[in-house]
């Protein structure tokens, strides 16, 4: 099919671009949207909307899904190096190549959410709630961090109430009616505290 041929282009294009411009965004965009590049969960985010808007199968959404956000990471390091002169060998240190399993991981999750959600299958809605609930996961994981003196309680609380407002306006726009909406909300709730779980089994904090 010519729209899983497209991806060998797209998704090359696509993970040297989440990979670039998440390194901009962290350094010129202030708080608390600038925190949204520092985030995992706007990761897999990404590796959703790639395969939601692209219309691959399900086997060519999860593959490109990895690849780009495998590809992200040294794409990220490599703009580090080049914009403040940061060591090119971060691009495939121990930590780089820690986020490349992640990024598999992510992509695998979230790369197949996204072309689930373009169906009509009993799996749609939940698919259709997996942006929300990863952001939300991360939202709580930023509500534990109030009354800790590392942390300004002030900029928690702003940080985690942009996470929640993208969650909720993500699932408004990849889901088509409004019964859809209600329903992949709900569904987000118990998906939250699976990926909250799973975030804390990475050592995300």
């Amino acid at each position: 099919m010519k729209m899983n041929r497209n991806a060998a282009v797209v998704v090359p294009v696509a993970g040297v671009l989440l990979g670039v411009l998440d390194f901009v965004w962290i350094k010129y965009v202030p708080f608390p949207f600038g925190g949204l590049g520092n985030s995992i969960a706007v990761w897999a985010v990404a590796a959703f909307l790639l395969t939601f808007l692209s219309r691959w199968t399900l086997p060519v959404g999860i593959l490109g899904a990895i690849v780009c956000l495998v590809l992200a990471v040294p794409s990220y390091y490599l703009a580090a190096a080049l914009i403040q002169r940061d060591d090119p060998a971060n691009m495939y240190n121990t930590t780089a190549l820690l986020w490349m399993g992640s990024g598999v991981v992510a992509g695998t999750v979230f790369g197949a959410a996204g072309v689930l959600a373009r169906t009509s299958g009993r799996l749609s809605a939940a698919a259709m709630a997996m942006p929300a609930a990863v952001l939300f996961a991360e939202a709580t994981m930023q509500l534990r961090r109030i009354g800790n003196p590392d942390y300004e309680t002030a900029e928690t609380v702003e940080y985690t109430a942009v996470l929640i407002a993208l969650g909720v306006i993500l699932t408004v726009l990849v889901s088509r009616s409004w019964r859809q909406r209600g329903l992949a909300l709900l569904l987000a709730l118990p998906l939250t505290a699976v990926g909250f779980v799973l975030l804390s089994l990475t050592g995300f904090r």
